[in-house]
């Protein structure tokens, strides 16, 4: 796989996945759909095991459940964490995208889609 991590993007999910709460095993479950402005809609969570239809993919010892579309779409991309006063989050750089053309507020670069940190559920119990 093709997909390339930078270090503060693997300092982020390295901690996510130990402070989540869902086992020794745990990996990063990213989910990456086609759509908006950027070219990509993106869910991710700390999960024990794989989802059926997961690969587990492992990339500088990192452990990612990924669906077979979202293996498909990260081919190329570099994966990225920003946290700046304008941004905080994960940031896909996929030179293989372009702009809608349309969007009528401000968004990302088009060759980057960002998560914002709030988006990250958290488990109680």
């Amino acid at each position: 796989m093709d997909l390339t991590i930078t270090p503060s993007a693997e300092k982020f999910i390295q901690r996510m996945v130990r402070f989540g709460g869902a086992g020794e095993n745990a990996g990063f479950r990213l989910s990456v759909s086609p759509g908006g402005c950027s070219g990509l809609a993106s869910e991710f969570s700390v999960e024990s095991a794989p989802l059926p239809g997961d690969a587990v993919v492992t990339i500088n010892g990192l452990k990612l459940f990924l669906p077979v579309e979202s293996r498909l779409l990260l081919q190329g991309v570099t994966m990225d964490f920003k946290d700046t006063p304008m941004q905080t989050g994960l940031v896909f750089q996929d030179p293989k995208a372009s702009g809608c053309g349309t969007c009528s507020t401000s968004a990302p670069a088009p060759s980057q889609v960002g998560i914002p940190i709030s988006s990250i559920p958290i488990k109680n119990g």
